[in-house]
């Protein structure tokens, strides 16, 4: 009699514990779609997918461990900018006297950028110059951010950050003929030609410490290049002397005013929606770099990118379920280490705070910006920020299901041993997954 009470109780164990291990349907999908696939073997995988409208996760894997998070980390950057930052961006401060004004720059990276033809800030500038004395800006970080290669230093998605921006601080190479037109045109007399140019097999380098450029012999076609300078000692370098260029004047420079910070007021340049957009479509690294410095100039007064993040951590982000290492803006930095739940969670407060209209405009839907070549034919069902460094894959955003259901995900790969585009096509079998069968 006891053995048999044993046998039903075990029977009655086996069957509970199996009930409770079946696999979910997004269990099994992601085991389709990816955890279960050879090339996800070796790799580091968290997977989180909510549903806000039930407060609830439908599925999580990892979601609490930490993951590297690549370009994902422009998330955190644009939910900073759209609590801080107002409708515009401020292109600069300034002081009126009566005789004289001081201009006091902000970190606003779209003054004098290509992507913006309108430009209300430098036309301000123009008409001003005679009477106006540049005072060393609010800053307080360094060129690099924290764990950036070093040895990118002259890719174009690396410009040095700096407390007046211009130009993107790119300068522009495009072939006329068989020359160069270089933009800004100041540069022309620092670029030295040690390879003709008339067969088009040639590349255009920078010396790392100083801004001399040289053309060098390639093995392919030169395109229109983009090469960061370098800005060194800030305003009173560079910056300042490319603006004198380009109003054709000397401009005057001091440390300060007497009156410290009191009757500053702000000049607004570009719509802050219309930057943001660049920043999440095409990744824009620079951008992001900027926009969280321009927070830090906003909320507490400093261009200081270790002390806004602080600050953030401590206010806007202090219900965030696991405390992330955040360093930089951008996510060029491999110190940066967030959760699966950190981003459904910043995505979830985004949506909440914010109208979905605007949202949409922000990230970029399928086929579009970082997007273009996934998710075909899901326009407008999924609007989601990639994440790529070497051997690391990150998307996250928001997905409309075939019933109606808008869900919240994110979705980390550290350590992939294949291609980056085999990972990301196996999470669009996963993301298309659920919006076809939820």
């Amino acid at each position: 009699m006891k053995q048999l009470v044993y046998l039903l109780l075990l029977a009655s164990f086996v069957f509970t514990s199996c009930k409770v291990q079946k696999p979910s349907g997004l269990a099994l999908q992601a085991g389709d779609a990816m955890l279960n696939k050879p090339d996800f073997a070796p790799a580091h995988v968290g997977i989180s997918v909510y549903d806000p409208s039930e407060n609830k996760y439908l599925y999580n894997y990892q979601e609490a461990k930490y993951f590297v998070p690549a370009s994902n980390t422009k998330i955190f950057t644009c939910y900073a900018a759209m609590k801080n930052l107002k409708d515009s961006l401020v292109a600069f401060e300034y002081l009126s006297g009566d005789e004289n004004t001081a201009i006091r720059f902000t970190g606003d990276p779209t003054f004098l950028h290509p992507d913006f033809k309108q430009q209300p800030a430098f036309v301000f500038l123009r008409e001003n110059a005679p009477n106006l004395t540049f005072i060393t800006p609010n800053w307080k970080a360094a060129s690099f951010g924290r764990g950036w290669a070093w040895d990118d230093f002259d890719a174009d998605y690396m410009p040095e950050r700096s407390p007046m921006p211009i130009y993107g601080n790119l300068v522009r190479f495009e072939r006329k003929g068989n020359g160069l037109n270089i933009i800004p045109k100041s540069f022309k007399d620092s670029l030295n030609i040690f390879s003709s140019m008339e067969t088009g097999n040639f590349a255009i380098v920078r010396d790392k410490n100083d801004n001399h450029f040289e053309v060098i012999q390639s093995n392919r076609k030169f395109s229109t290049t983009d090469i960061p300078f370098t800005v060194k000692k800030g305003i009173e370098d560079v910056s300042l002397s490319l603006l004198e260029d380009t109003l054709n004047r000397v401009l005057h420079f001091a440390s300060g005013v007497n009156n410290g910070n009191e009757g500053w007021k702000k000049f607004y340049s570009q719509p802050t929606d219309s930057m943001l957009k660049l920043l999440m479509h095409r990744s824009d690294n620079f951008f992001a770099e900027q926009t969280l410095l321009m927070v830090g100039n906003e909320k507490i007064g400093m261009m200081d990118d270790y002390l806004i993040i602080d600050t953030l951590l401590k206010t806007d982000f202090a219900g965030i379920p696991h405390k992330p290492k955040w360093v930089d803006g951008s996510g060029l930095s491999r110190y940066n280490m967030m959760t699966p739940q950190d981003f459904v969670w910043v995505l979830a407060q985004m949506k909440k705070e914010f109208s979905w209209e605007r949202i949409k405009e922000i990230f970029p839907t399928g086929n579009d910006g970082t997007l273009a070549g996934l998710y075909k034919n899901y326009a407008g069902r999924i609007y989601a920020k990639t994440g790529t460094l070497s051997n690391h894959v990150a998307l996250s955003g928001y997905i409309t299901t075939n019933s109606g259901k808008l869900l919240i995900f994110s979705i980390m790969v550290n350590a992939h041993q294949t291609s980056a585009s085999a990972v990301r096509k196996s999470i669009e079998q996963f993301v298309t997954g659920i919006i076809e069968n939820y």
